[in-house]
């Protein structure tokens, strides 16, 4: 059975306090009536968060002036953004989720490396999600109500938070897109709000440490700083690749693919806002506190020279923000490790995997504190995200956006076989290039004051991690496809684009 099938009259979609009932089955045509808007929604307000905030305060930190910074920032997001955007197309054509999309091309059992790198990255940005957001709401509840700012306190919002984003995810994609909505509008309009309580203490002429003055050992080091913060900034929109299909596979088929990948693009591009209050509020915080950037305490510093009534209006971001992000990161998670664990539903993966994020979070928190540990072990997922991403488009492509909904979901039914089994149910010539680029942007991986992999200094200080793992995935799964053609039953009526086939006898799906 393809993925073209007769389309039914629409349906009316279900209310947003009705729990979701779809795991990474295919979304039936009636029942998709998302759109490219709601998709923005979802996108931007997953980002648009103290999280991203506090990746916007990085390019200060690494020492860069407030136009350099600026540079960088805008640079990273649109380059970013641009990767980012064709990960939207594959939920509207297969309505199921982008690991489950991804056994057309890494095959039935290899698609596993998807799941794996959206656990991981969830996990990375769940956590930093709510430990930002809970540090900053008691820190500012702690200067403008006096609460006690201490391991009580902010476990307890930790908690909150933990349990109101399981909540949320367990309702599913409606109740989500219902917070999404009241997020993006009272976010921005609170980071707008920001810039102005800070409008009167923002020097824009800030030098950083590259200035003037710097001497030669200093000026060496502008060009790593420069490209680590432009790359922290671009990790931001990659982290978002493996989610998309959670949240487009309800957009009607019929749905044209700029429509989706605008959206996508768009979300990212309007994320300028938190990562201006991040930069603009950085530049404050060096200039009058610079002890707090000294300590890489940029949301201490924050909270140290922000205006008294501002106080409430950051309590307000990091609830909101909070739940945006969070949400985002733990829904597809959950609805992930419902076809890896097919014994689960989608609402009890979300509670196990729900209750194992929190928990982590605590002892991540208060036992080990691997706070600063985790936003390196982050940008370690991105580089290992991107390649997959860039291997995603490419099949994409020579597969002329065909898929066999069928086939996709035999690893979900605990079956063998169908147009996507391969070599005993993996891709290699897709898995191949994955990893060797993942390795090799690891390898090259240079973040000044967090982590330098074994090659990172040979490009005196630059970081071409994810540049390398993006271009060795573009440059070698073609090569391999041409090398070693994939047999012509993965492709659709209409053939490959671009790269040779083989003939061979299709492969029947058969139960275990």
């Amino acid at each position: 059975m393809s993925s073209s099938v007769s389309v039914d009259p629409p349906v009316t979609p279900p209310r947003a306090t009705q729990v979701e009932v779809h795991g990474v089955e295919p979304i039936p045509d009636p029942e998709r009536s998302a759109t490219s808007l709601d998709l923005f929604r979802l996108i931007f307000g997953g980002a648009n968060t103290f999280a991203t905030v506090v990746l916007g305060s990085f390019p200060i930190l690494f020492g860069l002036s407030f136009r350099d910074a600026l540079f960088a920032t805008i640079a990273g997001l649109v380059v970013g953004a641009l990767v980012l955007a064709p990960m939207a197309v594959f939920g509207p054509r297969t309505g199921t989720n982008n690991a489950v999309s991804s056994s057309a091309h890494l095959g039935v059992h290899g698609r596993i490396v998807g799941s794996f790198l959206s656990l991981l990255t969830a996990f990375a940005f769940f956590s930093i999600s709510v430990w930002s957001s809970g540090d900053v709401l008691v820190g500012g509840a702690n200067r403008a109500v006096g609460l006690p700012e201490n391991n009580v306190t902010l476990g307890l919002a930790y908690a909150v938070f933990g349990i109101l984003i399981l909540i949320v995810c367990i309702y599913g994609f409606r109740f989500m897109l219902l917070v999404n909505k009241v997020a993006v509008i009272a976010a921005s309009a609170l980071f707008v709000l920001g810039i102005v309580a800070f409008a009167g203490s923002f020097d824009p002429s800030y030098a950083g440490v590259f200035g003037s003055g710097a001497d030669a050992a200093t000026q060496a080091l502008y060009w790593p700083s420069f490209v680590g913060a432009a790359l922290i900034v671009m990790s931001n929109p990659i982290s978002f690749g493996a989610f998309l299909g959670d949240w487009s596979r309800y957009i009607p088929r019929s749905t044209p693919n700029r429509h989706v990948m605008l959206a996508a693009f768009a979300a990212q591009i309007a994320t300028l806002v938190p990562f201006l209050f991040g930069l603009v509020t950085a530049t404050v915080v060096a200039t009058e506190a610079p002890a707090f950037m000294a300590d890489s305490n940029y949301i201490g510093g924050l909270l140290e020279v922000s205006p008294g009534w501002y106080f409430l209006p950051v309590c307000l971001i990091a609830l909101i923000g909070g739940m945006s992000t969070g949400t985002t990161a733990l829904y597809g998670t959950g609805l992930d490790f419902s076809s890896v664990f097919p014994r689960f539903n989608r609402v009890q993966a979300t509670i196990l995997i729900g209750v194992v994020a929190i928990a982590f979070i605590f002892i991540g928190r208060f036992v080990f504190d691997v706070v600063q540990s985790i936003s390196t072990f982050a940008i370690l997922i991105v580089t290992c995200t991107a390649p997959w991403m860039i291997v995603m488009m490419i099949g994409y492509v020579v597969r002329r956006g065909w898929y066999d909904s069928d086939s996709l979901q035999v690893f979900n039914r605990r079956q063998h076989g169908g147009r996507y089994w391969f070599s005993r149910g993996a891709n290699w010539r897709a898995l191949v290039s994955w990893l060797s680029a993942a390795t090799l942007g690891i390898l090259f991986v240079n973040v000044p004051g967090q982590f330098v992999g074994p090659l990172g200094d040979l490009a005196n200080g630059v970081d071409l991690s994810i540049p390398l793992a993006l271009g060795v995935a573009a440059l070698l799964y073609p090569a391999l496809l041409f090398a070693f053609p994939e047999p012509r039953e993965a492709y659709g009526p209409e053939g490959a684009r671009f790269v040779p086939t083989k003939d061979s006898a299709p492969t029947p799906i058969v139960t275990d």
